[in-house]
């Protein structure tokens, strides 16, 4: 199963659920496109983190099918 802790699931171009910083208490999640991929190591345990091209900045938490 694929998901947003691991780097290799997460590539430009995919569509991805991210928890932005400010809502990280609320859960709620934002729906977009990657446009750049912005945590260096190959995982991390609260998700990698991107830049959406709306130029918005969180964690993956869930890749869109």
């Amino acid at each position: 199963m694929a998901d947003g802790r691991s780097r290799k699931h997460i590539r430009r171009g995919l569509s991805v659920s991210i928890v932005l910083k400010q809502d990280q208490r609320s859960g709620k999640l934002t729906t977009g496109v990657v446009k750049d991929i912005l945590t260096k190591s190959s995982s991390h345990p609260h998700g990698i983190k991107v830049r959406l091209e709306n130029g918005q900045v969180g964690r993956v938490q869930k890749i869109e099918e």
